[in-house]
């Protein structure tokens, strides 16, 4: 990818200044080695003075013009490269740019004073060892500043903690709220947000848009059709609250789940999810965890015994006696003697209530003889 392939000027004008650099550098390069290949190996296989004095002009200039032509093919390599680096450093957290920065920092320190002492032992053997000491040089400071880069880093929560233990301050906008693929599908979150019930902004990871558009395209109908609805949420979402996609992801965690945990701990957000296993793993991890369906839970009316419910029988319960319906909010109603009202719309006279992992579940009786 070459920065002159783009349509900012910016850019046009970066590859430009770029390549007039790199032409500099190039020809002087190829200018002087020229001018060395011409004084150590050419003038003593020519007699002729005036070939010599040809020679002397032409070989520098054909070095300096070879180096020229290399220039395109070394700038697309640079670029090439450059473009790996950055986005290598946008999936890198905060912690792990500021850990990486100081270990490089430090590998090159070690380095350099090391240099001291490499050249001491070295230069003594002549012009010989002081350009093997170059080399060595060159090789341990690259080694160094790699080195101590990967080591600072993995040092991400050291750096936390060193930086006084303190909690990671919540930004401007409020709390990060980082969204999974089941609330996506679910699609309750657009009321809640809606109802101001969630501030801040809300957090979508590329590698769980990534998942959501496998199960649209997925060969199952039904995973198909969820997936879409999940797709349709995402655009009525981003209408009505900050919707922030981003490009954090990590190469050594292959479970979304995972991924998702790590990116709320570095974040310092919280997990807006209705996956029970992830509610359990991050509150193990100590991620605050928003469940939507504790909150609907939480939200249903209370039905104390004795109160009277209009409910319309829609099946077969587990004992042979018993029918089952449901409220507008999707609370199960278990009807004693109801089986044989399925169909029908009855007045029924709450008994008792049971609540579950699974939500709330009411026991009534019918009024009806």
């Amino acid at each position: 990818m070459r920065f002159s392939a783009g349509i900012d000027p910016g850019a046009r004008a970066a590859a430009a200044l770029l390549r007039l650099v790199f032409a500099a550098i190039f020809g002087t390069t190829g200018f002087l080695l020229g001018r060395e290949a011409y004084t150590h190996a050419i003038s003593i296989h020519v007699a002729s003075q005036l070939w010599q004095v040809v020679l002397l002009i032409v070989a520098p200039v054909v070095g300096a013009v070879i180096g020229v032509l290399l220039v395109p093919a070394a700038q697309s390599m640079f670029e090439a490269e450059l473009v790996t680096v950055e986005r290598a450093i946008e999936r890198l957290a905060p912690g792990e740019l500021v850990g990486g920065a100081i270990g490089l920092t430090t590998g090159l320190v070690i380095a350099f004073l090391a240099k001291s002492v490499l050249f001491e032992f070295i230069t003594f053997a002549g012009p010989t060892g002081g350009y093997i000491a170059i080399l060595l040089y060159l090789l341990i400071s690259l080694f160094a500043a790699y080195l101590g880069a990967r080591v600072g880093a993995k040092q991400r929560v050291t750096l936390g903690r060193l930086s006084g233990g303190a909690a990671v301050a919540a930004p401007p906008g409020g709390v990060a709220k980082i969204i999974d693929t089941s609330v996506i599908i679910d699609g309750r979150i657009l009321e809640i947000v809606e109802a101001g019930f969630l501030e801040g902004p809300l957090v979508l990871p590329r590698f769980v848009l990534r998942e959501l558009q496998l199960i649209a395209d997925s060969g199952d109908s039904l995973k198909r059709t969820r997936g879409r609805r999940g797709l349709e949420v995402l655009t009525k979402l981003q209408q009505i609250a900050t919707l922030e996609i981003v490009e954090r992801d990590y190469d050594d965690i292959s479970q979304v789940d995972a991924k998702l945990v790590r990116l709320a701990q570095e974040r310092g957000g919280k997990l807006v999810t209705n996956d029970f296993n992830l509610n359990r793993v991050a509150q193990v991890e100590g991620v605050t965890v928003l469940n939507i369906n504790e909150l609907a839970n939480a939200v249903k009316p209370v039905l104390l015994p004795g109160e009277e419910l209009r409910v319309t029988v829609i099946k077969e319960g587990k004992e042979a006696h018993q029918g089952v319906g449901y409220l507008d909010d999707g609370t199960m109603i278990v009807i004693e003697n109801g089986r044989r009202l399925i169909g029908e719309t009855v007045d029924v006279s709450v008994t008792s209530a049971l609540q579950t992992m699974a939500g709330r579940m009411i026991f009534a009786r019918t009024k009806r003889i």
